[in-house]
């Protein structure tokens, strides 16, 4: 499940490093570039929910290849089309594709963790391996080969197909039904909606900086192709320290605690980003990695164990909704960018871990079956996550 997310998510990240090949081959405008991340994002928002509340009433591991192919598809259509709006195109279609594959493999995933915090964090962390090579793989394709290369970019794609057929073939193996059995427990809406509404603010930074790192990186140092990429590799490589760090700290000191303060860290680490100048902007889109990282696999459990009825749709919003809502800002940012400067337009950043901080004040642990009270439950207690959010059915 791991390596099959990890294929996936590559595409999300690969939109993102592609924004500078498309200013410098085609002289996109940095609203026409981040245009291109919001077509990634759009649909992907919009048909997110569907997905998951399809999963939440039948299985449909056959989404899971489906999905990877077509994520991978849109993608390595992008170089080749000749026209912006066709560009748009396929990278939503390459977004649908991601939208489909979150819920279930969410569920699945939860389902094979029994729970287990640190084991969903292995979980996220293939996709956030995926985010972390995809500007690695894009400039290795596009770099050498320029955009009319990007239809090699559709090869991960095709492993995580055979990753995800494998997980559907294991699946049958084991009897797998077609339907899903309504979950015990009470939703607790409001609660899932907080962390939704701190999950967007994340999920524009993260989102922002992935667009326009980059660039900014290279005006800040002076640098040139190399030093822009490497600057996203390290937002997206802390993913790799990040998912699996944040899933141990909270079997020891509990999820919502470890959540808070690593938006504390995001905020002043995308102070540091975007004010401290010179290679010290290394250090900071580091800690700005591991701020935005930590709590990307709590976000998912704490989703799941506080819609305990609706897990599938708890996993489209927290896995897939949430996060590509970001996108949305994209375009924002950069017509700003265009009017003033990037460096002007990344300030609102700053602020939007500190909300995202507000909305999760007087959140409580979600209570498991047999729990009178949402703040029962032990931090530490891991099999008590699991019983909440335990999936119905086992479905890869």
């Amino acid at each position: 499940m791991s390596l099959g997310h990890a294929c996936v998510d590559v595409y999300q990240g690969a939109v993102a490093a592609l924004v500078p090949f498309f200013v410098a081959e085609r002289a996109y405008s940095y609203a026409a570039a981040s245009g291109v991340v919001l077509a990634a994002s759009l649909l992907s928002s919009v048909v997110q929910p569907l997905f998951g509340a399809l999963t939440d009433r039948w299985a449909m591991p056959w989404l899971l290849p489906l999905s990877a192919l077509l994520g991978g598809t849109g993608v390595a259509l992008s170089g080749v089309m000749g026209s912006y709006a066709l560009t748009l195109a396929v990278v939503a279609v390459s977004g649908i594709g991601v939208a489909a594959y979150h819920p279930e493999a969410a569920r699945a995933a939860r389902a094979a963790s029994r729970g287990s915090h640190t084991a969903m964090g292995w979980f996220s962390l293939g996709g956030n391996v995926g985010f972390a090579l995809a500007p690695l793989l894009v400039a290795a394709v596009i770099a050498t080969g320029g955009l009319r290369a990007s239809p090699l970019l559709v090869v991960p794609a095709l492993a995580g197909a055979a990753l995800c057929a494998a997980a559907v073939r294991t699946a049958a193996g084991r009897g797998a039904t077609g339907t899903r059995a309504e979950g015990a427990g009470t939703d607790d809406w409001p609660s899932f909606l907080r962390l939704s509404g701190a999950i967007v603010c994340r999920s524009i930074v993260f989102v922002g900086l992935s667009a326009f790192v980059s660039l900014y990186v290279r005006q800040r140092t002076g640098g040139g192709d190399v030093a822009g990429t490497a600057a996203l590799c390290v937002l997206y490589a802390g993913g790799a320290v990040g998912t699996v760090a944040g899933g141990r700290l909270a079997e020891r000191y509990g999820r919502l605690t470890v959540v808070r303060h690593a938006y504390a860290l995001s905020a002043l680490a995308v102070a540091g980003v975007v004010l401290v100048p010179g290679p010290a902007v290394y250090l900071f889109v580091a800690l700005t990695s591991a701020g935005l990282y930590v709590p990307f696999s709590l976000h998912v459990t704490l989703g799941q164990d506080y819609l305990p009825r609706r897990v599938g749709t708890a996993s489209g919003v927290t896995l897939g909704l949430a996060v590509s809502v970001g996108g949305l800002a994209a375009p924002v940012i950069g017509a700003l960018a265009d009017a003033t400067s990037l460096r002007t337009a990344l300030l609102p950043l700053i602020a939007l871990p500190v909300l995202g901080g507000l909305l999760l004040r007087g959140l409580r642990e979600p209570a498991s079956p047999g729990q009178s009270r949402p703040d029962a439950a032990p931090a530490s207690d891991a099999s008590g996550d699991a019983a909440a959010g335990r999936p119905r059915t086992a479905s890869a």
